[in-house]
């Protein structure tokens, strides 16, 4: 019988501390060893207790939680999810997440907070989740630089495509800066985010990228130099216009898929435009999207690389291509911008 995973809850709120406390004693797999009232406080129950994962707010008085991640991730690595009311500001977010945060749960408002239960599901699939990450690892990965790339060009594909979902905004750190100025073919990417943080971690790729990070707009042309990432809520696929020019295409069907973008939805439309002539890379996330768009690039000739499980936050996607027999190569994160040089 394995043991439990032992967590430790971080929020300024007793109310929500007791909610978040609840919700995850509720699954037995899931032991609730503490709980800390700021990042201070956690910090000191951290070192006493030994989480195996942390959920934490935002926005609390004195050490907030961006510090106290910062601060725990010098001092030793520990999974941490963050937990925080959506009206906070995505900066602090995605400032979470840059300092080592795995993922992030909303709550609905601050002050719904009989809506807060709503979230048990995600929250228990997050911290499951998180407790597998292999932190410590990942932040080694990100540090290491692969070795330079003579980037001589062979026309072989026309488009790059990922898709990526749980460790998504820390891994891609890992991939689209470490592309050349001179890549000749366009990206898109697919991030499993919550409306309204996709534009904001899309500037704050741009700033670290030679290559143009934007987020994806309807009707823009793809051209070599500009990396699209498709805005939360909205699939992204492509068409060809009269002229011969493929431009992005926003829009909200199908409706019956798992996630809005699609990872699945992209990769087909990418392979039904561009047909062998696609290069498509799966990394980090629960579930199986990517699957299915997978098996679209492979019938059309083209290429699909995926994450090894030594760097995944959470082997889940790339898994599931790789199992289904779809994946031409598994590279660790910090050589994947490498090998997309080379197979480019």
């Amino acid at each position: 019988m394995t043991s439990p995973i032992r967590v430790l809850v971080v929020d300024d709120s007793a109310y929500i501390r007791k909610v978040i406390t609840e919700m995850l004693s509720r699954n037995p797999g899931i032991e609730v060893v503490g709980t800390a009232r700021d990042g201070g406080e956690a910090l000191e129950q951290t070192e006493r207790l030994n989480p195996d994962v942390v959920t934490s707010d935002l926005i609390m008085p004195g050490v907030g939680g961006v510090e106290f991640i910062q601060r725990q991730m010098a001092i030793r690595p520990v999974p941490i999810v963050i937990v925080s009311v959506a009206s906070e500001s995505s900066e602090q977010v995605l400032a979470a997440l840059d300092a080592g945060a795995v993922d992030f749960v909303q709550k609905p408002t601050a002050l719904a907070t009989e809506r807060v239960f709503d979230v048990a599901e995600d929250l228990v699939a997050k911290v499951t989740a998180a407790a597998r990450a292999p932190v410590g690892r990942i932040s080694r990965a990100l540090l290491e630089v692969p070795p330079p790339v003579t980037t001589i060009y062979q026309n072989r594909y026309s488009v790059l495509v990922i898709g990526v979902s749980t460790g998504g905004p820390q891994g891609l750190k890992a991939v689209v800066p470490r592309l050349p100025a001179d890549f000749p073919i366009p990206v898109a990417i697919v991030l499993h985010m919550p409306m309204g943080y996709t534009e904001a971690y899309a500037k704050r790729l741009d700033d670290t990228s030679a290559l143009t990070v934007t987020e994806a707009r309807d009707g823009e042309p793809l051209r070599a130099g500009l990396v699209m990432v498709a805005p939360a809520g909205r699939h992204l696929t492509f068409y060809r216009t009269g002229e011969g020019k493929v431009v992005a295409q926003l829009g909200v069907r199908p409706l019956d898929t798992p996630h809005r973008p699609s990872v699945d939805v992209m990769f087909q439309s990418a392979a039904g435009v561009y047909g062998e002539r696609v290069m498509g890379v799966v990394m980090s996330g629960m579930g199986a999207d990517g699957r299915e768009g997978a098996a679209w690039i492979k019938a059309r000739g083209g290429t699909v690389l995926t994450e090894s499980e030594e760097t995944c936050v959470v082997y889940g996607m790339p898994r599931a291509v790789v199992e289904a027999g779809l994946s031409d190569q598994s590279v660790p994160l910090h050589l994947l911008s490498a090998a997309i040089l080379e197979r480019a």
